[in-house]
């Protein structure tokens, strides 16, 4: 089923990443983590639609994204990341096969936080805490990294940031998500969470693996 929805608000959270705020449309219903299509209703971008996620709490009267946008290839996201007040999308959906299935290590890379984003805030709302759980976020540069400040303040989660390239006084480690690495925050029993560019989820799963991880353990989304 599609909707329509207007944009009330649009913020910067990095330098090419915004915060979206739209009505949420009546009988529009989704569980954390699932995904939607949105379709920016301009000439010539009606029929490009790609998938982003809510990160509001589906009890929430708004729907919020944070999406990145990407000027070099000159599509959806780099026209999202122009929308102003009042503009349109249409919204397909939801799908999609993150979801909550309890305290875990959350693995991510990039705007792949996103599905997660909404999965910890809604077990924070109802739990009152994140004990128990880790967030391990793969960035290219310290300045990349979305929501830095909110996952910091969540109660009880454990955050480790790591990027690609650490620039001068960054307190940041270089690092690759590899299995040397990630064995020092994964057990072979923890269930772990997975998203991000699909060659970064494919390394993070074979080190997983590695680790004594089992696939049943593992929740990530299907691309």
């Amino acid at each position: 089923m599609a909707h329509r929805m207007t944009l009330k608000q649009i913020e910067p959270v990095t330098h090419d990443t915004h915060h979206l705020v739209f009505d949420r449309p009546d009988g529009f219903e989704y569980s954390p983590g699932q995904g939607v299509e949105l379709h920016v209703l301009k000439d010539g971008w009606k029929d490009e639609g790609r998938p982003f996620t809510p990160v509001s709490l589906p009890e929430q009267p708004m729907l919020e994204f944070v999406i990145k946008s990407y000027p070099d290839h000159n599509g959806v996201t780099e026209q999202i990341g122009k929308m102003t007040p009042g503009d349109e999308v249409e919204m397909k959906g939801p799908f999609g096969a993150m979801s909550d299935q309890g305290p875990g290590v959350f693995i991510a890379g990039g705007a792949g936080v996103t599905p997660m984003i909404a999965i910890l805030r809604k077990r924070l709302h109802d739990k009152g805490t994140l004990a128990g759980s880790k967030l391990i976020f793969a960035n290219k540069t310290e300045d990349d990294i979305i929501w830095r400040n909110q996952f910091e303040a969540m109660e009880g989660l454990e955050t480790v940031f790591v990027v690609d390239t650490a620039e001068p006084g960054s307190a940041l480690p270089e690092q690759r998500l590899d299995r040397d690495f990630l064995g020092q925050f994964v057990q072979a029993d923890d269930r772990c969470y997975l998203c991000g560019p699909p060659p970064m989820m494919d390394a993070v799963r074979d080190a997983l693996k590695d680790l004594g991880v089992k696939d049943t353990q593992i929740v990530e989304e299907k691309f």
